[in-house]
């Protein structure tokens, strides 16, 4: 557990399989997304979700609950080559649950459609839905699907969150879709699933007022109880460690992964106008598009591998790119953890039983009047730290966080810029060397 400083919602669960706020195996989180499509595949009508499942269910847990084990329970639910029944539309929530969305969505094989909430402003692009999460700090969701069709048919749509506590950003997302893109059916997946006896009541109600079904599938379910006012205090996570002597490595890394031509605008009203991942998960996929997404992240871990000098490696997705660097590092090699910046405040307390140990925060590069934040990494704890991007951004936008990683990393920062360009490798601070 512990504190948000957040007035809707005072505490977090901070999940040790989701590689947001804690560093974890790379293919824990992977593990938790797959885990979840084996339970929505075992609750489909197929002809072999039977003992088969249990096993790969049971491997599953066996996985999450054992880091040591993740990588060969996942890689055993790779090879079962699972095919949804019927085709299905999974949509991962913003930004916590981009990736697992992503990991739940390419367990199969085939039959299945992925799209991530975003929000990120693309003034070129229309969103074909829009919801609010009530109780976020950032309440907006947007979608911006390349292919609304994708959208259109009567295929049961999926939404995928780290937790579900109230539920009431799925009934909104539902009502927004419903009456956009009409279907009978709905699933929501989730890690944890608190929703207290009246929270499911309003499924209910929603079920009968709008004529659908709806169905939830978690890997852990519950109650909860919170007592007491929040207290509110100075927001945490602004320290920064004052260590110069890691220097930080600029590579622009050329990939084989198309690119989307449209720019981002943030609250100042300032222009990036480089070009997004086409497959990211933002814009929409297809189960075809697994195989070149495979190719890719091997190619790019394999370069990425032989940059590594020290023996533990942190790699770090940012805000919402987080599946690409997570499965990125998964084929980095050994002791190579995984995590992703967060703009979720939280008040960081050093003690055993407390969830957040240390924050450091810094302007987010894409939108200066955002703060993000890396928590639960203590200086020298990683002697090499890579930080993938999945488009360029101005240098003085992202030198705040590589100065904040400067005091982290024991030997190395390595700042990883994927693009269809030239390579290139620059070497910044150099009086630091």
């Amino acid at each position: 557990m512990a504190a948000r400083i957040n007035k809707k919602r005072s505490f977090l669960f901070v999940s040790k399989v989701l590689g947001k706020h804690i560093p974890v195996n790379p293919y824990t989180p992977l593990l938790s997304g797959a885990a979840l499509g084996l339970l929505l595949y075992r609750g489909m009508d197929t002809e072999d979700a039977g003992s088969g499942m249990d096993k790969l269910l049971d491997q599953a847990v066996h996985g999450l609950i054992h880091p040591q084990h993740a990588e060969e329970a996942y890689r055993e639910l790779l090879a079962a080559r699972l095919t949804l029944a019927r085709p299905a539309v999974f949509i991962g929530f913003a930004e916590t649950a981009t990736a697992l969305g992503h990991s739940m969505y390419n367990l199969f094989a085939g039959g299945a459609s992925y799209i991530h909430t975003t929000r990120e402003e693309i003034p070129e692009l229309t969103s074909v839905i829009s919801f609010e999460e009530e109780h976020s700090h950032a309440v907006d969701h947007l979608c911006y699907a390349l292919h609304p069709e994708m959208l259109s048919g009567n295929e049961p749509v999926i939404l995928v969150d780290d937790e579900i506590t109230t539920g009431n950003t799925a009934i909104n997302i539902i009502r927004d879709i419903q009456g956009k893109f009409p279907r009978r059916e709905y699933v929501v997946a989730s890690l944890l699933d608190w929703r207290s006896a009246a929270n499911i009541q309003a499924y209910r109600d929603l079920e009968q007022e709008l004529g659908i079904e709806i169905s939830a599938i978690s890997l852990l379910q519950g109650t909860i109880q919170v007592d007491g006012t929040p207290r509110l205090e100075a927001e945490a996570g602004q320290g920064r460690a004052d260590f110069t002597g890691v220097p930080v490595v600029t590579t622009y890394l050329r990939d084989g992964l198309e690119r989307l031509k449209v720019s981002s605008a943030d609250s100042c009203g300032e222009i990036n106008p480089s070009p997004y991942l086409k497959l990211s998960g933002r814009f929409g996929l297809e189960s075809a598009d697994n195989r070149i997404i495979d190719q890719e992240v091997s190619q790019v871990a394999a370069r990425l591998m032989a940059l590594r000098e020290g023996r533990r490696t942190l790699v770090m997705g940012v805000g919402e790119f987080m599946y690409l660097p997570m499965r990125i590092a998964a084929e980095m090699g050994e002791d190579v953890f995984y995590q992703s910046s967060t703009r979720s405040p939280i008040h960081p307390q050093h003690r055993p039983d407390y969830g957040v140990r240390s924050a450091a925060g810094y302007p987010s590069a894409g939108d200066p009047s955002i703060t993000n934040y890396i928590y639960n990494v203590e200086h020298a704890q990683y002697d090499d730290i890579f930080v993938l991007l999945e488009r360029d951004v101005p240098a003085e936008r992202i030198k705040p966080m590589t100065d904040v990683l400067k005091g982290l990393a024991g030997n190395k920062v390595h700042l990883i810029v994927l693009g269809p360009g030239q390579e290139s490798e620059e070497a910044a601070d150099e009086g630091d060397r």
